[in-house]
């Protein structure tokens, strides 16, 4: 029953606990107590709203961080991570394998103020040992959810 309901508000957390009762055939107090309980144990960590912030008037410049780092004795990648998260730039980090340790993902107002974080911030970490930085220049979708359908193209194929 907790994937089913976790499923549903993965998809639309504004489902209400009455609704989510109906479609699992379930009381909306076992819902709520159920939900109540994950949201302790951490397994529901959040609500938020996927925002598409191109068609609003609010500049906002997304970056993808590699980052190269000394894991630390006894924490391995736990403490640095840690001190990366908590910058509140940093909107993700992910651990990865492969070429490069963490992946951070941060948002700023311009490419220089995300440059200046990493110069300033990031890079400067003790355990850091190199970073590079992509920019996202337009989000198709994301969190499984497509920004803008393409249209077809309508017009007739013409061919000599």
């Amino acid at each position: 029953m907790r994937r089913k309901i976790l499923e549903l508000l993965e998809k639309n957390s504004r489902l209400a606990t009455k609704d989510i009762a109906i479609m699992l055939d379930m009381s909306k107090e076992e819902v709520e107590k159920e939900i109540e309980q994950m949201e302790k144990e951490q397994v529901i960590c959040g609500y938020n709203t996927l925002i598409n912030w191109e068609k609003t008037d609010k500049d906002l410049v997304t970056a993808l961080i590699e980052v190269k780092v000394t894991p630390q004795r006894g924490e391995g990648f736990d403490k640095i991570a840690e001190r990366i998260y908590r910058f509140n730039e940093v909107k993700a980090v992910y651990l990865m394998s492969g070429g490069f340790d963490l992946t951070v993902i941060i948002e700023g107002k311009t490419m220089k103020e995300v440059a200046l974080f990493v110069a300033q911030k990031l890079s400067t970490l003790e355990s850091v040992l190199s970073t590079s930085t992509h920019f996202v220049l337009k989000k198709y979708k994301d969190h499984g959810i497509p920004f803008e359908e393409f249209k077809k193209d309508e017009r007739m194929v013409v061919s000599p």
